[in-house]
């Protein structure tokens, strides 16, 4: 055991449980330099090659409780927002997510596992944000090149699907799509995307593009009106 205190030791503990005489600054917010970035909230990502594949099979109680530290408002990581991959049939980094549409004439909306987890957000968080992003294409898409945008009107079809079928069979509204993680971005393509999902019906889905980096991209926006209007998130 120590000794007692010292007159120095004892005044330096008074002065942390007294608060000190020192009198902090108020900490003023402005926006004299200018607006940043808007905070939309923090989120996690299941994507980029099942990085969430184990989660799924977890027993139970356990897997309920890793999703009420994930989604549940007030409660461990509390998400904002959920991001994940619309799966590509193709190895994305970690492995492999089905597409909701193996080849052009095939639709299914059941297979993979992120319905049923945005499924579980949403029942912890009617308010949380969901977003899909592409990592991959299956090789129709691009008609046998790794190239989506070679032919946009069908890489804006698949996408666009997917948006429909969330809601058509699973009750769940996608608020953002993006482009195709980490990967070039095409104006054309983007303003073809815009204009589908408002004629069908899902002019609320915001665009997110590139999801890369700043720039090109936010040139192009100041020199594009069009491209401008139809991108709602740089990202």
């Amino acid at each position: 055991m120590g000794g007692p205190l010292s007159p120095v030791s004892l005044s330096a503990v008074l002065l942390l449980l007294s608060g000190g005489s020192c009198s902090g600054k108020d900490y003023v917010l402005t926006d004299d330099g200018g607006l940043g970035r808007v905070f939309d909230g923090i989120g996690g990502l299941s994507g980029g090659g099942a990085t969430s594949r184990l989660l799924v099979n977890y027993e139970e109680p356990y897997r309920s409780q890793i999703l009420d530290f994930l989604f549940k408002p007030n409660f461990g990581a509390s998400l904002h927002i959920l991001k994940v991959e619309i799966g590509g049939d193709a190895q994305t980094t970690d492995g492999t997510e089905p597409s909701h549409m193996h080849y052009e004439n095939d639709e299914n909306y059941f297979r993979g596992y992120e319905w049923w987890l945005m499924k579980e957000a949403k029942k912890r968080n009617p308010n949380i944000t969901l977003i899909g992003l592409p990592w991959a294409f299956p090789g129709w898409v691009g008609r046998g090149k790794n190239w989506p945008y070679d032919h946009p009107d069908v890489t804006v079809s698949y996408v666009v699907n997917w948006i429909l079928g969330a809601k058509q069979y699973h009750d769940l509204d996608i608020q953002y799509v993006g482009i195709w993680n980490e990967r070039a971005f095409d104006a054309k393509y983007i303003k073809l995307l815009r204009y589908t999902l408002d004629k069908s019906g899902l002019d609320r889905v915001g665009i997110i593009a590139s999801d890369d980096l700043w720039e090109p991209i936010a040139l192009s926006l100041l020199l594009d009106p069009e491209l401008s209007s139809s991108v709602d998130v740089i990202g």
